[in-house]
C-alpha cells in the first residue's frame, strides 16, 4: 500500500556537475537509471537517461551493460533500452504480494465500473506522485497511465489531495522544492494554494487539466490506522467524460473510496480485518463508494 508519506526532495546537482561527484554510492546510481528507465516514454536513449539522472553518459553506459547482464535492462531499438524481464517479474510480484494493495484493488475497480472512468492509487516520493495500481475501463480511447508514473505532487490530483491533508508547512515546502527542481506550474501557484485549501475542506482535490491538457482528476488522501497520510485514491478522465457535474457528483464518491480503504489499514499502512459501517465489498470489509 505504500508507508507513510515520504516527504523527501530528490536534490537536484548544480548544472553541469553530475550526481555521481556528491555522496552517491554504486548502488544508488544504478537505482537511479533504473527509475529513469520505467518513466514514460520508453524506451530511452543513453543521452536522455544521462540527462535524466544527471550522470554521465560513460557511468550510466556501464550501470546499463551491468543491469542488462543480470536481465533488469534489455537493448531495444536504435541503441534505447527499456525495463528487463527480470525488473518487469518483480514488480509484478512486488505489486501482487502487497495486503494494501489487494484492499484497494476492488475499491478501484468498483469506482471504474459505477464511473466509467479511470481509477487509481498512487504514493508520495519526495516531490512525485507516484502510481501503484490502476483499474482501466474498457474505452476506445485510452489515458496511458500505468504503474509507476511519476507525476511532480503539484501537477496531479493525488499529490495535492496528498498535501491537502499534510500541515500547512509541508505543503509550503513542496512549492519551494518544485521551484528548486525547476517544475513550471501550469497556474498560478496562488491557485494551486487555493485548491488545496479547498481541497482540504471538501475532502478531495481537483486536477482541472494542470497535469495534462483535455484532462481532469479527482483524488482522496488516504490514511492508516494512525492517521498518518499513505497515498491517495483517484479518478481521472478526459474533460468530456469528467465535466463540472461529473467533479460535483464523483468527488463524494472518491473521498468515500478512500475513507474505505482507511477504514481498512493498521497503523503499519497494512490491510486489518475490521469492519466498516457501510455497504460494498471490498477485501473482506463492507464499505459503500
Amino acid at each position: 500500500m505504500g508507508n507513510p508519506v515520504n516527504s523527501r526532495s530528490k536534490e537536484q546537482p548544480p548544472a553541469g556537475q553530475a550526481v555521481e561527484h556528491s555522496v552517491m554510492g554504486p548502488v544508488d546510481k544504478a537505482m537511479e537509471v533504473l527509475s529513469a528507465l520505467v518513466e514514460t516514454g520508453a524506451p530511452h536513449r543513453l543521452a536522455d537517461l544521462a540527462r535524466r539522472t544527471g550522470l554521465t553518459k560513460p557511468t550510466v553506459h556501464r550501470l546499463l551493460r551491468g543491469l542488462a547482464s543480470s536481465g533488469f535492462v534489455e537493448p531495444a531499438e536504435g541503441g534505447s533500452y527499456r525495463a528487463g524481464p527480470r525488473l518487469l517479474g518483480l514488480s509484478a510480484a512486488a505489486l501482487d504480494s502487497g495486503p494494501g494493495l489487494r484492499l484497494i484493488r476492488p475499491v478501484l475497480a468498483e469506482l471504474r465500473t459505477r464511473t466509467g472512468l479511470l481509477a487509481h492509487y498512487a504514493v508520495r516520493d519526495g516531490d512525485f506522485a507516484v502510481c501503484l495500481e490502476v483499474s482501466e475501463p474498457a474505452r476506445e480511447y485510452a489515458l496511458e497511465l500505468r504503474p509507476g508514473t511519476r507525476v511532480p505532487l503539484l501537477l496531479s490530483a493525488p499529490g495535492l489531495a496528498m498535501l491537502a491533508a499534510l500541515p500547512a508547512a509541508e505543503t509550503e515546502q513542496a512549492f519551494t522544492a518544485g521551484e528548486a527542481a525547476g517544475h513550471p506550474l501550469p497556474v498560478p501557484a496562488a491557485d494551486l494554494r487555493e485548491e488545496i485549501t479547498a481541497a482540504a475542506g471538501r475532502g478531495y482535490a481537483l486536477d482541472d487539466q494542470y497535469e495534462q491538457e483535455d484532462r481532469r482528476a479527482l483524488a482522496a488522501a488516504v490514511r492508516d490506522g494512525e492517521g498518518r497520510i499513505v497515498g491517495a485514491v483517484a479518478l481521472t478522465g478526459l474533460v468530456f467524460t469528467l465535466d463540472r457535474a461529473g467533479v460535483e457528483l464523483y468527488g463524494p464518491m472518491v473521498r468515500a473510496a478512500a475513507r474505505a480503504v482507511s477504514a481498512g489499514l493498521g497503523s503499519d499502512g497494512r490491510a486489518r480485518l475490521t469492519v466498516a459501517r457501510d455497504g460494498t465489498r471490498a477485501g473482506g470489509r463492507s464499505v459503500e463508494l
